[in-house]
This record gives C-alpha cells, structure tokens and sequence, in this order.
C-alpha cells in the first residue's frame, strides 16, 4: 500500500515540473524591416497567361524535360541535399525529444562469493534488481523549446537550400543543353565552311595550273582552309567537353547526349512576368534559407541567455531489490528515491554572459547575410532581366548581319569570277559570313539561355495571378 501512495507522488512531481515552465527568455523572431522596391529597374511583363509554369514546357523539347528529370533523380550533389534535410529533421527530434520526461529501466540477476581466506564465514549470495528512473529537466526559462525553435528553423532553411540546389541543377542542365545546341549549329556551320573553302581551293589551284591566276591567290585560299580546319577541331573538343559536362550534371559517367530540337527550333516566350520585388521574399529559395538561418540564431540567443539563469531538474526512480527471486516484488524489496535539483550559475569570470553576446553577433551576422541575399536576388533578376532583353535585341541584329553578310559574299564571289575584283575581297566576305554565322548562332543561345537564367533568379518559376494582386 505504502509503494502504491508514493508513486503518485512522484507523478505528480513530475507533472508539476511540466507546469512550471512557460516563460521564455529571449527575443522572438520578427522578419527585420527591408527597404524593398516597388518594381524592379528593368521593366517587365506582368501577363499571367505563364504563371507557374514549369518554364521547360515553353520550349516544348521533350528530351530537355527528360534530362532534367534524370538530374533530379541521378545527380549527387542533390541526394546530398536531400540527405542534409533528412539529418536536419532527426536533429529537431533530438531537440524536441529534451522537453520530455526520460523514462529507463534496468533489470538484473547476479551471484556472488567473496574469498573464504579473507572471510571464512562467506556464502555464496544471489541478488536480483529491477528499477525504473525517470528524470526531467524543467524548462523554466524556455531553453529547451528554444532549442527546439532553433533546430526547426534550421530544418527550414535546409529545406530551401535543397530547393536551391534543385533550381540551380534544372538551370545548370537547361543552359549547358542549349549550349550543346549551340556548339553542334556552330560545328555544323564550320564543318560546311571547311567544304566550301577546300572546294574553292581546288579551283583556284587548277586555275594556278591554268595561268589565270597568282600564286597568292592560292596562298590565301590554303590559309581560310585551314582557319576552317582549326575551327572544326576547335568545335568538335568544346561539343565532347560540354557532353562530358552534362552528363556529370546528370549523375552519369561521360557519354554521348541524345538531343530533341535543334537551336532554332527552339520556342521562345513573348514576354516573361517578373511579378513584384517582394514577391522574391516568398518564392526564391537562397533568400529563404538566409531568413530561416536569422530565426534560428535569433532562437539560439534565448539557448544563451537561459544558461545564465537557474536551473531545476527533477529524477525519480522507483524498483525492487531482493536477494530471493521469488520475494523480488514484495513490499520489503521496494527501493525508490525523489530528487530535485537546482543549479544556478554564480561565478564564471564572464563566461556565460561572453556566450551570450557571441549568439548575439551571431544573430546580428545572420541579419546582414539575410539583407545581403535580398540585394544579391533583386540584382540577379534586374541582370536577368536586361539579359533577356538586350540578348533578343543583339539576336534581331545578328540576323540582319547575317542576312547581309550572305549577300556581300554572293555577290563577291560573282564579282571575282567575272575578273572584276581580287580574290581578297572574296576572302573578306567570306571571313565575314562565316563569324556571321557563328554570332547568330551564340546569341540565339544567349536568349535561351537568359530564360533559364531569369528562371533562376525568380526562385524557380513566375508568381500566379493571385500572388501578383497582393
């Protein structure tokens, strides 16, 4: 009867621990003012007709979709993200698992004979056991679910530095397949310029043979030849490297990558929203984790100032004790003990309150990195979007160059069969066409590229209709 009054006793205790701790120390995690701007510097579209959409599908390359989707599966960089939200989310269990009682038990059996030389009255005695403790740390302060605070801002910002890692990916593979695009367009276009080259050598060598023209002629042809040459080597190794590339990309070892449309099959968009500056506090990723890091510092300076404040922990423990097996639970072989510990921090030198001010700097750090990442987002997408534009603008005036520069060489070449130039004017025409050719292609992936990038700097996709109108 006695062990049955006791153990309520001890429960009560405990639950009473429970109810002691609700104030928290500390300051509570406010988003700290920011001088945001209305609307960014570049002007852009607001047309809700591309909110949300997975930005692949405006190119509409299914092979571009499908490799983005092997990179998210295959790519190790975002398997270790993936596994650091993982590590971040048993962490916050650790932290939330401290607000709890801690309940144990042991059980034991042993038989035991001290040296009849020593005492030669000695048995041999039997000793059994069982025991259960309880033990709980009263949050009085709210250290612990700071703690908890903390370890679950961290989980957070683990998380939008995963998405993080998953836009830059689906970025990283969009613009090296574009420029894979770019490098098969321009391999293709010296490939050609290497035939129409040694095709005018072979007749301007005959015509040597002929009389009809000057050594020099021949000279020149042979040196665009192997300009031409060059260049194709040139384009070849740049096609394997940015194979090889793409493929770590991929989670894959070097290999050969399949391609959809080529270049300029490619779709672009008419205009691409860009939505409000504030929106970016919401939907990009990086800024996200910085903000999640500035709660859980903020959090962690409450860790820093409990420390310095009293402390209560209670343990109990209640069990049995006997040297007969078959008397282990009877009322003579009940053990148990209650204990309330108070431990409060007198003199450290400074100690604790240098802890202090050290979480503080932290948090105040924590607070720069935030604001920083907020400039660094509304500058990527300012550069974004002045990329997108100028790089549609170089693009329009590339191809008028090119247009023109297909003509100066037909016209050229007419010219010199006719005997009314020299054959350097053909060559100046020619050089010029062929890196016509070569701008054109660049600059049309430069455009797409600027889509992926502006992709990027929106935290991954377009704000919706509704987020616009708030």
């Amino acid at each position: 009867m006695t062990g049955s009054v006791r153990r309520p006793r001890v429960t009560a205790m405990l639950l009473c621990g429970l109810l002691v701790g609700g104030c928290m120390v500390g300051p509570d995690y406010r988003r700290p003012p920011l001088e945001v701007p209305s609307a960014y510097r570049e002007p852009a579209a607001t047309d809700p007709t591309f909110a949300n959409l997975d930005w692949w599908a405006l190119f509409a390359d299914p092979r571009l979709k499908a490799l983005i989707e092997e990179a998210l599966t295959n790519n190790r960089d975002l398997g270790v993200a993936v596994s650091r939200i993982e590590e971040a989310a048993a962490l916050l269990r650790i932290e939330r698992a401290n607000q709890y009682p801690f309940l144990d038990a042991a059980a034991g059996a042993g038989r035991s004979s001290p040296s009849r030389n020593q005492l030669p009255t000695a048995e041999t005695e039997s000793s059994y056991f069982f025991n259960g403790a309880a033990s709980f740390e009263v949050d009085l302060w709210g250290k612990l679910r700071r703690a908890s605070e903390a370890a679950r801002a961290d989980l957070l910002s683990t998380e939008a530095s995963a998405r993080n890692v998953t836009i830059s990916l689906i970025a990283a593979v969009a613009t090296s397949y574009f420029q894979l695009l770019d490098l098969d367009d321009r391999l293709r276009i010296a490939i050609r310029t290497l035939k129409s080259r040694e095709d005018a050598l072979g007749i301007i060598g005959a015509r040597y043979q002929k009389g009809t023209v000057a050594e020099l002629d021949v000279n020149q042809a042979e040196i665009e030849a192997a300009d031409a040459q060059a260049s194709v080597a040139s384009f070849d190794r740049a096609v394997r490297q940015t194979e090889n590339a793409l493929s770590v990309l991929l989670g894959s070892r070097p290999r050969v990558i399949e391609r959809g449309r080529q270049l300029a099959q490619q779709a672009l968009p008419l205009e691409v929203p860009a939505g409000l500056p504030l929106s970016l506090l919401e939907r990009r990723p990086d800024i996200l984790s910085a903000e999640q890091q500035l709660a859980a510092e903020t959090a962690r300076i409450g860790v820093a100032r409990a420390q310095r404040l009293p402390a209560l922990s209670l343990t109990a423990s209640f069990g049995y004790v006997s040297r007969d097996l078959s008397d282990l639970v009877e009322g003579d072989s009940e053990s148990w003990s209650v204990l309330g510990n108070l431990f409060a921090p007198i003199f450290n030198a400074g100690q604790l309150k240098a802890v202090e001010q050290a979480q503080r700097q932290r948090a105040e750090q924590a607070r720069l990195g935030y604001e920083q990442a907020l400039l660094n987002g509304l500058r990527d997408v300012d550069d974004s979007l002045t990329g997108l534009r100028t790089a549609r603008d170089e693009h329009l005036a590339r191809q008028r160059q090119l247009a023109a520069a297909r003509s100066a060489a037909r016209l050229s070449r007419a010219r010199y069969d006719g005997g009314l130039v020299s054959y350097l004017e053909v060559l100046d025409s020619e050089r010029s066409l062929f890196q016509a050719e070569l701008l054109e292609s660049q600059t049309r992936q430069q455009q797409l590229s600027a889509v992926v990038s502006l992709y990027r700097a929106l935290g991954g996709g377009w704000p919706t209709a509704q987020e616009q109108a708030q």
